[in-house]
């Protein structure tokens, strides 16, 4: 008896090693990524080329271009450098004693109108200021010092009464008068032969012949009048002073090496300003203010020290705030710069100019130098 053993076909050859390989969990595995590496092949050939080509672009044919006109206007000054903004406007203190006199060009203003001099003129100097030697680590506004007499913007004192002098009698006497004790007599007969006798001294003597009867120390002028001014307890006259101090506050002076050419009493070339005016009165009162704390308080910061202060004053004249205070001595030094400032308030309302330029508050800034 004889067997023919037939082979499969081989579709059913596949499908039994298929299907013995994914019943095994392993097999099945590595199944699953052999056919995802061929499907993921397979893409890439077919769909690669078309991802992948660098055909050149197709032109586009643009249409034909046409003239057109345009209107571009440029402005009159579009061109034209601006100028360079405008200085800010100064305070500085002027010269009591300096005349009156117009600046020619100056960003400074003051309580009065001044012309910039000094004595000793520099020559080709061109600054508003004059040359002044002072320190250079600090800004002063002042070019003169003096002493402040009395607090400024107080009730004014009423004038002392006149008083009369006292006036002695017409000296209508006459005044003692004494010949000279010393006499020449002649000696015998020779009429050139002379001698004299010894005689004291008497104080007044005069060459005159004989005695005159009156009345000792008279005065020499007949009819003189003695004059002796009334003097009042209560109202003591000041006390005379050598050199005149101006009635200014004390200054310690910015040190300015370039003045003017201009020679003549020492001034500062500023313009008239109601605001200058205004200044120039608050400082002079928050100065007077400042030295009697000190005097009353007995207490002084070192030499040398300082205190910038920054406050802010509203048109009614009151002191609305104080902004800072940059505290460089002791605290009881800017306490007393800070009283100074805020106890004399208010200072008075502002005129209505300075409402229109200062608006309703404005910012000031005090320094304070403890010398």
């Amino acid at each position: 008896m004889s067997q023919t053993i037939v082979a499969p076909p081989l579709s059913l050859t596949v499908r039994r090693f298929v299907a013995r390989m994914w019943s095994d969990p392993d097999s099945r595995s590595i199944l699953i990524g052999l056919l995802g590496v061929v499907v993921v092949h397979l893409l890439l050939y077919l769909v690669g080329p078309f991802l992948l080509r660098a055909d050149p672009s197709l032109a586009v044919k643009r249409p034909h271009a046409t003239l057109r006109q345009f209107s571009i206007d440029l402005a009159p000054d579009a061109f034209v450098p601006k100028p360079p903004p405008k200085q800010p406007m100064k305070f500085v203190e002027t010269n009591p004693n300096a005349p009156d006199n117009p600046p020619d060009k100056t960003n400074n203003f003051a309580a009065q109108n001044q012309q910039v001099a000094q004595e000793k003129p520099t020559p080709q100097g061109k600054s508003d200021r004059p040359a002044i030697e002072g320190q250079k680590d600090i800004h002063s506004t002042q070019i003169v010092t003096g002493q402040l007499s009395k607090p400024v913007d107080q009730t004014p004192v009423p004038p002392l009464p006149q008083t009369t002098p006292k006036e002695a009698k017409v000296m209508t006497t006459r005044p003692e008068q004494n010949p000279l004790t010393g006499f020449e007599k002649k000696i015998g007969e020779d009429p050139t032969a002379y001698g004299s006798n010894v005689s004291r001294q008497i104080d007044g003597a005069k060459n005159i012949p004989e005695k005159v009867d009156g009345t000792k120390n008279a005065p020499l002028i007949e009819g003189a009048v003695a004059m002796q001014p009334a003097i009042d307890r209560n109202r003591p006259r000041p006390r005379p002073q050598i050199v005149k101090q101006l009635q200014v506050r004390p200054a310690i002076f910015e040190d300015n090496k370039f003045g003017t050419s201009n020679m003549g009493i020492i001034g500062v070339s500023a313009q008239f300003s109601k605001y200058g005016v205004y200044l120039q009165k608050l400082v002079e009162i928050v100065q007077a203010q400042w030295d009697k704390i000190l005097s009353e308080s007995r207490v002084y910061p070192p030499s040398g020290s300082m205190v910038i202060v920054t406050f802010v004053m509203n048109s009614d004249g009151q002191i609305a705030r104080i902004v800072n205070v940059d505290n460089r001595a002791t605290e009881q030094g800017a306490q007393a710069c800070t009283s100074a400032i805020t106890v004399p308030s208010p200072y008075g309302p502002w005129s209505d100019d300075m409402k229109a330029m200062l608006g309703k508050e404005q910012e000031l800034t005090f320094s304070f130098y403890y010398q």
